[in-house]
This record gives structure tokens, sequence and C-alpha cells, in this order.
């Protein structure tokens, strides 16, 4: 059982190191915290592994991305959901996106009063501006 904690424990450490971008890393933060909670030693082991693979899904835009949404009126009619809004959670498909014209893989949105860049395919939530 102790090989397979330190085994776990070893591949986590050199996946971090192997996979320097911050949403590997802080998902795999993440995923080790919560996996610790949940299920000890062994599930921060395995909580870190799948919060890294996870977290590298999703990695944060472009910096001109988040420049020019941040730089875009705000809307005069304010929307509204009842969900939280997390990164890589999906808003609702009644939410209207709006493209941002140099990367079109990215839409932004101003919901809860807050702007948020997504991912249009999917809705997914890929970043949330303050």
């Amino acid at each position: 059982m102790k090989k397979i904690i330190v085994t776990a424990a070893s591949v986590a450490m050199f996946a971090t190191s192997a996979m320097a971008q911050e949403g590997t890393a802080s998902g795999m933060a993440g995923g080790a915290a919560t996996g610790a909670i949940v299920g000890g030693p062994v599930g921060a082991a395995v909580g870190g592994i799948a919060g890294a693979v996870l977290g590298s899904a999703i990695d944060p835009p472009p910096e001109q991305v988040v420049t020019y949404v941040r730089e875009q009126p705000v809307p005069a009619q304010p929307v509204m959901v009842q969900q939280e809004i997390v990164v890589g959670q999906p808003l609702p498909q009644t939410v209207v996106l709006t493209p941002v014209p140099e990367a079109p893989q990215y839409a932004y949105t101003y919901v809860n009063e807050r702007r948020v860049i997504v991912n249009p395919q999917d809705y997914t939530v890929v970043q949330v501006l303050d």
C-alpha cells in the first residue's frame, strides 16, 4: 500500500514539473486537496493526478483576449443566472455570447455582474474576470 502512495505521489510531482502551465499546477493542487479530504493519502495522489489533467484542459486565454474583453462596454441589460460561474463549468445555453473577433475560439459575456470568457462551442467558462 505504501508503494502505491509513494509511486502516485512521485508521478504527481514529476507531472507538475513536466507541465509548468498555470492551469495544470492549480488543477493538481485543487485535485490533491479534494482527494485528501475524500480519500486520505491515496485520494490526494489520485486527485492530484486527475486535477492536473483537468487543469491542463482549460488553460487561460491569451492576454490580448483578456484585454479585449476588459475594454468592451458593459451591457445595459444585466444578465443574471442562478448557478455559480465557475471555470470549467458550462453556462446555460440561453446566455448570449459575443465572439472575440481576433480569436474566434473565444467568446465573452457579462453575467452576474462579471465579465466571463467562454468557449463558444460548448459554453464552458474559460476565465472569470473581476
